[in-house]
């Protein structure tokens, strides 16, 4: 809590040195968070940004699981697609926006594919590199005991490599985010995108600021409530083998 408790002092010490109000101080930002509480526009922003982003974010780990799984075990599927994950991992997410708006005009699905397209590419690198180097000597002991193919991969590759994968996922859904927070601010849609376009516009400076707190509240308490664990877990159920 200490740091915290610095950085908000900084803060107002800044704000009130400045007396500027492009530099609102966490009094003002507190205020302008708790009216857009009242009048509801913060929590039904926080409910369309994060349905659409448990969406979209399961969907690129389904499919980025599967694309990395595929890379590592593939020959052909590692010489066709390997270096194009590398090369768009370079992609910034922003640039999915006008693909999308083709393929799916202003709507819901284009929001959705910009999600899926910005965390499915870290997640698929993160899980190709995580079953590559899965000890041979680990599948090749488990397979003298009878597996093979698909529970091969389910019982002893992919627990192997769980640690590395979910590094990737952790990745995926930075990546997810910053995804959705830039269709949102394109798409009139609703969402925190919008709150924050409608800060901008209305020149409200301490709205802006509210929302990016709120994201980032918001991305500690997944990262302490569920990334941290699952890590944890999995490195004390599997150690670095992956």
């Amino acid at each position: 809590m200490l740091p915290v408790a610095v950085a908000l002092l900084v803060w107002s010490l800044a704000s009130w040195a400045l007396a500027s109000p492009l530099l609102p101080g966490p009094t003002s930002v507190g205020a302008a968070l708790v009216s857009s509480l009242r009048d509801g526009s913060l929590p039904w922003a926080l409910v369309t940004t994060f349905a659409r982003l448990f969406v979209g974010y399961v969907l690129a780990l389904a499919f980025g699981v599967v694309a990395g799984v595929a890379t590592a075990r593939v020959a052909w599927v590692r010489a066709s697609l390997g270096r194009t994950l590398t090369g768009l991992s370079g992609v910034p997410s922003v640039c999915w926006l006008p693909l999308a708006i083709l393929w799916f005009g202003l709507s819901e699905a284009a929001i959705l594919s910009v999600v899926v397209l910005g965390a499915l590419v870290p997640v698929a690198i993160a899980t190709e590199a995580a079953v590559r180097h899965v000890p041979t000597e680990l599948e090749h002991a488990a397979r003298t005991m009878g597996a093979s193919g698909v529970g091969l991969l389910v019982t002893v590759t992919l627990p192997a490599a769980s640690v590395g994968i979910t590094a990737g996922a952790k990745l995926g859904f930075g990546f997810a985010v910053r995804a959705l927070l830039a269709a949102e601010l394109v798409f009139v849609s609703g969402g925190l995108g919008q709150v924050l376009e409608t800060g901008r516009d209305m020149g409200d400076t301490a709205l802006v600021i509210g929302v990016v707190t709120v994201l980032l509240v918001v991305g500690r308490v997944v990262e302490t409530l569920l990334f941290s664990p699952v890590e944890r877990e999995l490195v004390r159920r599997f150690g670095g083998a992956s």
